[in-house]
């Protein structure tokens, strides 16, 4: 599950704007918004090396995190940030406000497992991943960190959906209308026409068989 012990110290923000954002980003800041809950937003501003470690290490926007600002305190998700598209400078944070009752949607990564031990793999299967990440609808303090996805018995051919995976406690799909596909063992091109071949030679074979039963009928 994700950490709900994290916290992050921040400083309130007086002025906000394009100008004062370059200011903070010249000053090894990164300016932030909290916002949500039906409150007003607190525009804060934080450690740009904190925030970036953060966000690099993974795992960062399924993570729920206690911000310090002077005195006050605030519970948050982060739901976004921007990155500069040529230096990969972490630019600004948005955060949820939620509490530990709140029913958050996040993304959260799918992972495999057992795919060393896969039947379908071992025959020449290739793993295709449909979703990296799935969408859930969970509680804030219960956000899970990953999935799941156990390939141990996967088939060639086989497609695993989410009815499939087990999930924790209280998380479920966003999609709900259908059983969506998350992977596949889809057999290699080769395979393929191979399999096309045999399926084309059978079906000349069973056309002449037919042909020889309709000629003998007429004689």
């Amino acid at each position: 599950m994700s950490n709900t012990n994290s916290v992050l110290t921040a400083e309130a923000r007086e002025r906000v704007g394009k100008g004062s954002a370059r200011e903070l980003r010249r000053n090894g800041m990164v300016p932030a918004v909290i916002y949500g809950d039906k409150q007003a937003p607190v525009s804060i501003s934080l450690s740009r090396n904190e925030i970036t470690k953060l966000i690099f290490a993974g795992g960062f926007m399924t993570t729920t995190f206690n911000v310090e600002v002077g005195k006050d305190k605030y519970m948050v998700l982060p739901k976004d940030y921007q990155l500069d598209p040529v230096r990969d400078f972490v630019m600004h944070v948005d955060f949820l406000r939620i509490s530990e009752k709140s029913i958050v949607t996040v993304a959260v990564p799918v992972h495999f497992i057992n795919d060393d031990t896969c039947p379908g793999i071992k025959k020449g299967g290739v793993l295709n991943i449909v979703r990296h990440e799935v969408e859930f609808h969970c509680p804030a303090n219960a956000i899970p960190d990953s999935i799941t996805v156990d390939l141990g018995s996967a088939q060639l051919g086989d497609s695993i959906h989410i009815s499939s995976v087990d999930l924790p406690k209280n998380v479920t799909p966003v999609i709900t209308d259908r059983d969506f596909t998350i992977a596949t063992i889809a057999a290699p091109a080769g395979l393929k026409s191979d399999e096309e071949e045999d399926t084309v030679e059978a079906d000349e074979v069973e056309a002449t068989a037919q042909s020889d039963d309709d000629n003998s009928d007429e004689n």
